[in-house]
């Protein structure tokens, strides 16, 4: 397999699980805001949700489940986090968000050897 066919399938297995994640936030009564916000030289968000008086900003990692690897969730690194804070800003200020809290999430998505997805767990960080 190419690298390029490697490439191809892993976004497809990322893209799938950012789908199941807003279908399921969305289930619960969650209201997407946005998906893939990005700001360029800051960071990107995966997906932002609404309920009620807060936001969600949710970093989706997929991964099939494979040994002793560190879990989704704790490929979340500090650096990683403080780009997702710095972006939060920028968003909050674009869309006028400021009366609401922020929760910040992973949707750790776990996926069979096929690549179907076998579970969603939302661990805040």
């Amino acid at each position: 397999m190419s690298e390029n066919d490697k490439k191809t399938i892993k976004r497809m297995i990322g893209d799938s699980g950012e789908d199941a994640v807003v279908k399921a936030l969305t289930d619960k009564g969650f209201q997407l805001i946005c998906r893939n916000f990005e700001v360029h030289n800051v960071g990107e968000l995966d997906c932002v949700f609404r309920k009620d008086d807060a936001i969600y900003v949710v970093e989706v990692r997929s991964r099939k489940n494979k040994g002793n690897y560190p879990t989704s969730a704790e490929t979340v690194d500090r650096k990683k986090r403080m780009k997702i804070v710095k972006t939060t800003e920028i968003l909050i200020r674009k869309y006028g968000l400021y009366d609401l809290d922020v929760s910040f999430l992973v949707a750790q998505v776990t996926h069979d050897t096929s690549g179907m997805i076998k579970k969603i767990e939302l661990i805040p960080f």
